[in-house]
């Protein structure tokens, strides 16, 4: 058991939780969306929080139901919903009828909504460029390619 002392820091106080794998993709994962969606803000676009991010994430060019969209994100469908609804209203989305089934609705992103989805891109890769800077090019290359191998089997297991 580990008891907090005030004078401690997290890693002297709970060294094992700090330093786990979740916590290395976490805590860098952190970081990037924060200066992301703080650039997004700051762009004139306030109402995009991080938790928009599964909606840009996984929409498909022509659309998505929320049904859908909640599935790829790993979330409710009611908050799926309540995501989509704050778009909308924002003007980041439309809905329209899906038109393989006429009793269905999808979402869109509206030009306003491409437009964030490409400045998320673009911040994204700002990160990580600044990333390449701190750690050097070549294992900033060997960081990606490990993690996209780990991403590959991990999304072919899905």
């Amino acid at each position: 058991d580990y008891v907090q002392d005030r004078n401690m820091t997290k890693e002297q106080t709970y060294p094992e939780q700090h330093r786990t794998i979740g916590a290395l993709l976490r805590i860098p994962f952190q970081h990037l969306a924060k200066e992301v969606y703080d650039e997004l803000g700051r762009a004139g676009h306030g109402e995009v929080r991080r938790a928009h991010s599964v909606v840009f994430r996984y929409i498909l060019p022509e659309g998505s139901r929320i049904t859908e969209l909640a599935e790829r994100a790993g979330i409710t469908k009611q908050s799926m919903a309540s995501l989509v609804e704050h778009l909308q209203k924002h003007g980041y989305l439309r809905s329209e009828p899906d038109p393989n089934d006429g009793r269905a609705k999808r979402v869109v992103l509206t030009r306003r909504g491409e437009e964030v989805q490409r400045e998320a891109m673009r911040l994204s890769h700002e990160v990580e460029q600044r990333w390449a800077v701190l750690l050097g090019k070549k294992e900033m290359a060997t960081l990606r390619a490990l993690l996209e191998r780990l991403y590959d089997h991990l999304e072919g297991e899905r």
